[in-house]
């Protein structure tokens, strides 16, 4: 059995090789770093500049993960969120924010994300997190 943190190497080869990641902020820099970021682990990466331009994408469909920023000018996270959800995508989801007081917290913890991180944040806690909610979403709990 393996803790939430602790995956073996073959899982996450496994995990990465498959896993098409949906980065969605509106700051360009936070999007290129995190860009960086998935692609050293193996991810296939989409970015996108607003929630819109993701929900308009090709990749809509091929997503096993969002990581979206909570405040974008048009479409906030969760909005993006609860419309995915509305059109029957159940990717787990990751919410980001320079604006993480306890009221936001506790909204996204309430509607079921997978992880909830204040910028800036730990890259390895990031991941940790998103390797964790790829697992669970394909339904594996190592025996």
């Amino acid at each position: 059995m393996h803790s939430a943190t602790a995956l073996t190497q073959l899982e996450r080869v496994v995990l990465s090789r498959y896993s098409t990641v949906s980065v969605v902020d509106d700051d360009p820099s936070i999007r290129a770093a995190l860009d960086s970021l998935l692609k050293s682990q193996g991810h296939i990466v989409h970015t996108f500049a607003s929630a819109e331009d993701f929900l308009r994408s090709s990749q809509l469909n091929d997503t096993s993960c969002v990581i979206a920023d909570v405040q974008m000018p048009t479409m906030s996270g969760f909005e993006l969120l609860e419309q995915m959800r509305a059109q029957g995508h159940a990717a787990p989801f990751i919410l980001i924010t320079a604006f993480a007081d306890d009221r936001t917290r506790a909204r996204a913890l309430s509607v079921g994300v997978s992880g909830f991180f204040a910028k800036p944040f730990a890259g390895l806690e990031l991941i940790a997190c998103l390797d964790e909610a790829l697992r669970e979403h394909r339904g594996g709990t190592d025996a």
